[in-house]
């Protein structure tokens, strides 16, 4: 289903599309499905557009930040004034191992370095010297190794260490951290250095509550040192092949565990039942997992059970007759497997249920109408099902859904129509080629016009069908990428003055006069106008965007020089461009 302007997203877990620590840097800017964790911190407001005063507070921490060389000691300073010295000179990338010197013996509680650039072991000597005040570290993405622990250990009050992505930290590493008892947040994420020997250093920190071992594919047998870990509420091993039915049995006596996240393992419905016991359980997700619908058994038993991911199982309508006793949950996504309306026919007393997913399963209009008492359901997904348009009446007593998502359906512009009713909509995904400007049309009722996501990317829809965007004022995110639309289309939607996310990729015959009109969008923070006709000489009518983080440009006649160019005159929170 769809078409050749169509996107099919259905690659399992895609491990480029989790952010890397915690840093909120991160942005997937091709495909435009992100927002960055922590937008620049302007003295605008971006959700109201207006100017206000920076305080006395913030205006003496950027005088700082610009005579930062002045400076050899911030250790006279109270210690929250030089906190949020440090946090502003870590925002604006200005830190470097020499002004970090200013900051020993300061008393800084939290060091959120994530995926900070140059950041090695000559670094950790001043992090260690905060000592006992020190309470959480983010070192992810560094180069910092084993010997770089060893100071750390004089931090005897740490709560929370972040080694997401850190590849030089091995097993000697964990070794140096394993006497910080009060330890209650730790995570590892994606490292092929550390084994069942580094976790075995865990078993003193008995006051974890949090644990992350995502892709770290050398931890077999590893789960085995955590059974006296009893404090344990959160456990990641998300993408660990080497986790298997047998690690399962050791988690059965953490009866604290409130989210536990093995996706992508080799547990199947054996290594489930060895969970019957975690009756604070109410997270469970194991997406790409060897299970079938016999599981589901176990699972019924869990008395808090909310969010449950099956998606890319092995579930089948054979045995789905089990969903019905889950009657407690609020978010099921069992998309991507071989289940059909008849297994549908098992949901409709999910009641409570506030988030379904059936992407890519073989549902159609009939499957529909077990849905239709789901009263509480605020997202569905439907992508890549054979529902057409008999199917959407079955949705029209949904008025609590906020999301919708009718990508690569059957879905035409007449259906379109049996919307109208769904008042509370905010998202829409409409990537489909069967979807065109007469379609559009039929959204405009007043119904509707409050949605902040539009997603048209491979829908036919041309400059004329755009004069119907005109009715959203609210929207924030709009991808039209059929290919249709010239400068004359971008001149309709220049005063969707809320926009902060906007694709027209793939629409060839745009120029660098859609730039200019697209000026006016100060809001935007990422803009995508691939495969255009737009040249480097289009770029000045982007300098008004001082929001913009993100610049997509491919097959342009664009130079990477000439967006950084753009990039250190005009647009300073820029961070992500291509061409690169």
């Amino acid at each position: 289903m769809g078409g050749a302007c169509s996107r099919k997203r259905d690659q399992q877990v895609d491990e480029d599309s989790e952010n890397r620590g915690v840093s909120g840097r991160y942005c997937k800017s091709g495909s435009f499905k992100w927002l960055g964790n922590s937008l620049s911190r302007s003295v605008k407001d971006n959700e109201l557009g207006k100017v206000r005063c920076p305080s006395l507070m913030e205006l003496c921490i950027y005088k700082i930040r610009e005579d930062i060389k002045k400076y050899s000691t911030f250790s006279m300073l109270p210690r929250d004034i030089s906190q949020q010295v440090f946090n502003e000179l870590v925002h604006s990338q200005i830190l470097t191992e020499v002004y970090l010197e200013a900051f020993r013996d300061c008393a800084l509680q939290d060091l959120d370095l994530g995926e900070y650039p140059g950041l090695k072991d000559s670094w950790m000597d001043v992090i260690s010297s905060q000592g006992s005040s020190l309470l959480s570290v983010d070192l992810s993405g560094s180069e910092v190794t084993d010997l770089g622990l060893i100071p750390l250990k004089s931090c005897t009050n740490l709560q929370a260490l972040n080694f997401n992505y850190c590849d030089l930290i091995s097993d000697n590493g964990l070794a140096h951290i394993s006497g910080l008892s009060n330890i209650t947040t730790l995570s590892f994420r994606r490292n092929n250095q550390i084994t069942a020997q580094g976790l075995s250093v865990l078993a003193g920190l008995i006051n974890l509550l949090k644990l992350d071992f995502e892709r770290c594919p050398g931890i077999r047998g590893g789960l085995v040192h955590l059974k006296g870990l009893t404090k344990l509420q959160s456990l990641n091993v998300k993408c660990c092949n080497c986790i298997t039915d047998a690690d399962m049995k050791h988690l059965s006596g953490l009866t604290n565990l409130k989210e536990l996240h093995i996706s992508c393992t080799k547990v199947s419905d054996r290594g489930v039942t060895y969970l019957r016991g975690l009756n604070k359980l109410s997270l469970l997700n194991m997406e790409g997992c060897p299970v079938t619908a016999a599981c589901l058994e176990t699972l019924a038993a869990l008395p808090v059970l909310l969010y449950l991911n099956l998606s890319r199982c092995n579930l089948s309508d054979d045995g789905c007759e089990k969903f019905s006793a889950l009657r407690n949950l609020k978010v099921l996504n069992v998309g991507f497997n071989d289940i059909t309306g008849a297994c549908l026919v098992h949901l409709r007393g999910l009641t409570n249920v506030e988030s379904l997913n059936l992407d890519s399963c073989r549902i159609d209009d009939e499957g529909l109408v077990n849905l239709a008492g789901l009263r509480l359901l605020r997202c569905l997904e439907l992508s890549d099902t054979e529902v057409g348009n008999n199917g959407l009446r079955h949705l029209s007593g949904l008025t609590n859904l906020e999301s919708l998502n009718l990508s690569f359906t059957v879905v035409t512009d007449g259906g379109l129509k049996k919307l109208s009713g769904l008042s509370s909509l905010k998202s829409l995904n409409l990537d489909s080629r069967n979807v065109t400007d007469v379609g559009l049309a039929s959204l405009t009722s007043k119904c509707l016009t409050g949605l902040t996501h539009l997603d048209l990317f491979g829908a036919r829809i041309t400059d004329s069908g755009t004069t119907y965007l005109r009715n959203f004022k609210n929207l924030k995110s709009l991808e039209i990428c059929g290919g249709g639309l010239t400068d004359a289309g971008v001149k309709n939607i220049k005063d969707l003055s809320s926009l902060t996310v906007l694709n027209l990729s793939q629409n060839s015959n745009l120029t660098d006069k859609c730039l200019e009109m697209i000026s006016g969008m100060t809001q935007l923070v990422s803009l995508n106008a691939s495969n255009s006709r737009i040249t480097g000489a289009g770029l000045q009518y982007l300098r008004p965007l001082k929001n913009l983080k993100s610049l997509t440009l491919d097959s342009c006649k664009v130079t990477a020089n000439e967006i950084k160019n753009l990039q250190s005159i005009h647009l300073p929170n820029l961070v992500s461009f291509r061409p690169e």
